[in-house]
């Protein structure tokens, strides 16, 4: 039988000087933080860039952490952050120029390039999802892709329970909208 040790009693740990529990805790939520940033950035190599420095924040600041919250809520505000950051970075800015530049070069000496139903379908999506204002996009990825609650999503993006369902509703119109737009757009051709 295998004992699971609560996050809690590992952060107990790492700040009394354990490196065996901090790589329990970094192993636990590695995965779901690298899920959050790929789904935020769309890039796996910026996600696993991003992921590796949310979790060098993580312990550098694993002092700071208040045991009053759970620690998975910290970390999922600490990765909101970063990306909130990484955004507004320079390094964001030329990387999103230079991906433009190499999509459109593509397209040209592509001709006409077949995408599969299935993979326009993803990315008609993730660009439904990322013309959404963050506070919307953050709190749509968290709760259908990463399956926090409204209590936990809450606890990250720092404000109330009501807030976030209500961005959750608006943030869902939105994207039934902007989807049924393009629906309409291609029906049309």
């Amino acid at each position: 039988m295998r004992i699971l040790i609560s996050d809690r009693d590992l952060v107990i740990e790492i700040k009394a000087g354990s490196h065996s529990a901090m790589e329990v805790l970094v192993k636990r939520y590695y995965q779901p933080i690298y899920s959050f940033i790929y789904r935020k950035t769309g890039n796996k190599d910026t996600a696993y860039d991003l992921t590796q420095e949310v979790f060098m924040k993580m312990l550098k600041r694993i002092h700071t952490f208040q045991e009053k919250a759970q620690f998975k809520t910290w970390l999922y505000t600490v990765a909101v952050n970063h990306c909130t950051d990484y955004f507004r970075s320079k390094t964001y800015q030329v990387s999103k120029m230079t991906e433009e530049l190499d999509e459109q070069h593509s397209q040209d000496s592509a001709g006409v390039p077949y995408i599969f139903e299935k993979q326009e379908k993803r990315r008609e999506i993730k660009n439904a999802i990322y013309s959404l204002p963050d506070y919307q996009s953050d709190t749509i990825i968290l709760k259908y892709f990463h399956d926090l609650k409204i209590k936990e999503i809450a606890q990250i993006m720092e404000t109330s329970e009501s807030t976030v369902k209500s961005r959750l509703r608006q943030g869902m119109e939105k994207l039934k909208g902007l989807l049924k737009r393009g629906d309409d757009i291609d029906k049309a051709k």
